[in-house]
């Protein structure tokens, strides 16, 4: 497993996302109390290994994967979602393809 990075780096992340969810009155939602509850909760200690940090920041680095992939997702799933019947050249465009065109001309073409 890869190191965690720091609380502080996990909790900023969390809370920008957040913000990116919520807008910029995120600080008066319940899920922004409730991380700050379990950030102030959790913090370091004079103990030399204390396990239910270490569970607690594993926890918080495990949900702020799952709302930065959601996220994410919701992009690509806007970008690329169907909106209907496309035109041939939309669907090339999409790909990154152009179709060919007709040299001479058929009398059918604009």
């Amino acid at each position: 497993m890869a190191a965690l990075s720091s609380p502080l780096r996990v909790c900023r992340g969390i809370l920008k996302e957040l913000r990116a969810l919520q807008g910029p009155s995120y600080k008066q939602s319940l899920a922004y109390t409730y991380v700050m509850d379990q950030f102030r909760k959790n913090k370091v200690t004079g103990e030399r290994y204390c396990r239910a940090q270490q569970e607690a920041h594993h926890a918080s680095h495990t949900y702020l994967c799952l709302l930065t992939s959601t996220r994410n997702h919701m992009a690509l799933h806007n970008l690329y979602h169907g909106k209907g019947e496309r035109s041939p050249e939309e669907v090339a465009g999409l790909v990154g393809l152009r179709l060919p065109t007709q040299p001479g001309g058929k009398g059918w073409e604009k």
